[in-house]
């Protein structure tokens, strides 16, 4: 349940007022902001440039090497490299995503993955338009493919496959936990402190990871935490959103007018891997094992 600010005029969570502004009713309740002072920052004008960075092809080559031995193995999926074919990414390599068996519903998390980085990608956008730093933020943004007839027992089962991306390295978790010991993992905490703000204490941008290049920095599968649960296992739900700020130091990078929850508690333990929380019933998957073209 939430309240207006009487001076703000934003619809915020209780979070965002202390316990006494809180106690002073509606129509009078001032947020945490507004009573230090600061504005929140205006909306945009007009429509952002887009920083997504997208397949722009319909079909990737993978060897039987590399899908029988995944070059990485997240904390429910398996990760293997191939190459486009055909479009302007032709030659280029990319990324296949998976799950392992016993996971999440597949088809579930992947409409939910489709949206949680259209949600980034929307919050990404406007830090961009506001030149908090000085370099432009990029979102990997996934696609639902299909193995083609030829994939053997595979043909017709999804994944996700997404462009590569270098330099790999983690910034912050979904639980708080954070390395802050460079420029750019501090500008994204104060990126996902950024998104609060943005979306009025409704949602927060985190378990941010992904490749600093010379002039960008290019994220992938992000988190979505909601104040209800909307973006599936990773989406930690209010009480991940107070074990963030529980965490969180504000930095340079961070305006002192952001929002942030009057008094934030921890409910999970800060850890770097994604933490997840399952609401559905495990369906069973398998690894492919001789699958070579997938578009």
């Amino acid at each position: 349940m939430g309240r207006v600010c009487a001076d703000c005029h934003r619809d915020l969570p209780r979070t965002s007022y202390t316990t006494n502004q809180w106690s002073k009713g509606q129509g009078v309740s001032r947020c945490a902001s507004c009573v230090h002072g600061h504005h929140s920052d205006a909306p945009a004008a007009a429509p952002l440039p887009d920083a997504g960075r997208y397949n722009l092809s319909e079909q990737a080559t993978f060897s039987h090497y590399e899908l029988d031995n995944p070059f990485s193995s997240g904390a429910f999926r398996w990760v293997a490299k191939g190459r486009y074919e055909g479009g302007s990414r032709s030659g280029q390599a990319c990324v296949l995503k998976w799950f392992k068996t016993g996971e999440v519903f597949e088809q579930d998390y992947f409409t939910l993955d489709i949206r949680a980085s259209g949600k980034a990608l929307e919050i990404v956008n406007y830090f961009n338009h506001l030149n908090i730093v000085d370099k432009t933020v990029k979102v990997n943004v996934p696609a639902v493919w299909t193995f083609d007839a030829f994939s053997g027992h595979r043909a017709g089962q999804k994944a996700l496959c997404e462009p590569f991306i270098q330099n790999y390295q983690k910034f912050n978790s979904n639980t708080g936990w954070a390395d802050e010991s460079r420029p750019w993992a501090r500008a994204m905490q104060a990126l996902s402190h950024f998104s609060y703000h943005v979306t009025r204490g409704n949602y927060v941008l985190c378990d941010l990871q992904g490749g600093i290049y010379q002039h960008e920095v290019v994220l992938s599968d992000p988190v979505i935490l909601s104040r209800v649960g909307e973006y599936g296992v990773t989406d930690l739900g209010p009480q991940g959103i107070s074990s963030f700020f529980s965490q969180h130091t504000c930095n340079s990078y961070c305006r002192p007018n952001w929002t942030r929850p009057a008094n934030p508690l921890r409910h999970f333990a800060p850890v770097p891997g994604t933490t997840m929380i399952r609401r559905d019933v495990p369906t069973a998957g398998s690894r492919p094992t001789r699958t070579r073209f997938y578009g």
